[in-house]
């Protein structure tokens, strides 16, 4: 299962061969790591090394630790993603227009990607969404349902990365986003216009048809990016 090791920087050898098990894997995300005790004697180390290196994939968001259980291969990586975008996002100074074009991007593709890889049963949640987007006249909880609704997309594109990537980006402009929703819903026909994009875009992916999804996703972001800048 493990090798020994007998070289320099060991801890840094152990995050590797843990690396290469999920890599090739024998690891899978869930997965309860063998005892300090066990990583010990299987490696060949000292327990100071493991530690050290148990430490470190904690700090990179590989694992996790639960107190009295032990440590976990985690199930989750998109709060990783966020943390040094974030940064990025703060310390050089990225524009707001610097997201919503990536934001664009992938969620243009997304669409396209849905419309020709949904299943009938994705589909049906993405209707009930939608029929409850359209109904639903509390505002706060209308704006989760449109949050909702463009995540499913992401996540039936059936592309783990746009999802999460996706998912990431969209935290860093949610006040912007937020903003914007009240500004366009404040006028009862720019309110029915953002309504009957997102029927659009439904539309074109329960027709399968990329093409149209994409044209539908992208003329409703234009739309809300419009407003956006003028925050």
């Amino acid at each position: 299962m493990f090798s020994p090791i007998k070289n320099t920087k060991v801890y840094e050898q152990v995050m590797d061969q843990i690396r290469e098990m999920i890599d090739n894997g024998v690891l899978k995300k869930g997965d309860k790591l063998p005892s300090e005790r066990d990583l010990v004697e299987e490696l060949q180390v000292s327990r100071a090394s493991i530690r050290e290196a148990l430490r470190a994939l904690e700090v990179i968001g590989l694992i996790e630790c639960r107190q009295g259980e032990g440590n976990f291969i985690k199930s989750s990586f998109q709060d990783n993603l966020f943390e040094p975008l974030s940064i990025m996002y703060t310390l050089e100074g990225t524009n707001p227009e610097d997201i919503l074009e990536l934001r664009k991007i992938m969620e243009v593709e997304a669409s396209g990607l849905a419309a020709k890889r949904i299943t009938d049963e994705q589909l049906g949640e993405l209707k009930e969404i939608m029929e409850r987007f359209e109904h639903c006249t509390d505002e706060k909880m209308n704006a989760m349902i449109d949050k909702e609704l463009h995540y499913k997309i992401a996540e039936y594109s059936g592309n783990v990365l746009i999802f999460n990537i996706l998912r990431t980006v969209s935290h860093l402009v949610d006040d912007f986003i937020k903003d914007t929703r009240k500004l366009i819903i404040a006028d009862q026909e720019k309110k029915k216009a953002l309504l009957l994009q997102h029927k659009e875009i439904y539309l074109a992916i329960e027709m399968h048809s990329s093409v149209a999804a994409r044209k539908a996703m992208r003329q409703h972001l234009d739309y809300t990016n419009k407003y956006i800048k003028m925050i």
